[in-house]
């Protein structure tokens, strides 16, 4: 799911019934609508009642510290590239971010801008780092026709954002897991930009990729531009064990509550996806203490 332009946008391309239409979300399926059925846009799947939360209204909800949660969480941000964006969020290391391939890639396999940006708020100050377009690791840069546990990427910023924990890694994404969705980009919600949080759990497993990632639906509120966006494991520490992708529905352009086809959808951090992180990391980390060794740069 991300916003451009004031429009929804698709993240795949689906036939159905020999036409083929752009989803107005990251990857929708529709099912069971009559042949020529006009297609109208829906900026967010609604399962009910939105349990969408600010930082403080989870807080006063959960029994606990508005101000360390924004500290423990402040490495979630956004990822801009042209007139879209997405979700995204610092891991591993300060100057490396996870997010949905889709983010940088359209429905074509071109990349959205010659250079994209990670935007967050550090202690109140909004921060914007451009994002190495070179660095670029994504599960496919074709996610609109290949399956969905394909949709993630990683990618390096041009410098660290220094003074913010970034997410850990998480381990036991499974049916039933109690999980904290935590991102910004909602474009239905503080304009994009405010950090939100909510209590959900995964449901089903759907797939498991070739390459170890894993589909997963999950139950909580979404919408359009939080694609990328972090499912955080353990709500003690930063450890991300996800991200969200998009959502399916045969019902979307009505409000449902969450059901096996109609529901929102993350992957797993496993796999490639995982390699790809703890790969860039351990460079990232090399090569800044290769830059601190005495001597180093010096003539």
């Amino acid at each position: 799911m991300f916003h451009k332009g004031g429009h929804y946008v698709a993240a795949v391309c689906i036939v159905l019934a020999g036409i083929a239409i752009d989803a107005s979300a990251a990857p929708l399926i529709l099912q069971n609508l009559p042949k020529g059925e006009a297609l109208k846009a829906t900026p967010v799947v609604i399962f009910g009642k939105n349990s969408r939360r600010s930082v403080e209204e989870f807080a006063a909800e959960q029994k606990l510290d508005a101000a360390e949660l924004r500290t423990r969480f402040a490495g979630s941000g956004l990822i801009e590239c042209g007139d879209a964006h997405g979700a995204g969020q610092l891991t591993l290391s300060n100057n490396l971010v996870t997010t949905a391939a889709h983010v940088f890639f359209n429905e074509k396999g071109v990349r959205r801008a010659k250079t994209c940006f990670f935007s967050m708020d550090r202690h109140g100050k909004e921060i914007k780092v451009p994002i190495d377009p070179g660095s670029i690791v994504a599960g496919s840069t074709n996610t609109y026709v290949i399956a969905a546990d394909h949709d993630w990427a990683v990618a390096r910023l041009v410098h660290p954002i220094e003074g913010i924990t970034p997410y850990a890694l998480a381990d036991g994404a499974a049916r039933n897991t109690p999980v904290e969705f935590v991102a910004r980009g909602h474009i239905d919600w503080g304009e994009g930009r405010k950090l939100s949080m909510e209590k959900f759990h995964l449901r089903d497993q759907l797939t498991l990729g070739d390459e170890g990632t894993r589909d997963f639906s999950f139950d909580c509120e979404t919408g359009d531009g939080a694609s990328g966006g972090a499912l955080v494991m353990r709500l003690d520490k930063p450890a991300i064990g996800a991200i969200l992708v998009g959502w399916r529905s045969n019902k979307p352009f009505s409000a449902a509550p969450f059901s096996r086809s109609h529901y929102n959808f993350a992957v797993t951090i496993e796999g490639a996806f995982r390699k790809a992180v703890v790969t860039a990391a351990t460079k990232l980390t090399a090569a800044k203490a290769e830059r601190s060794e005495p001597g180093v740069g010096q003539n």
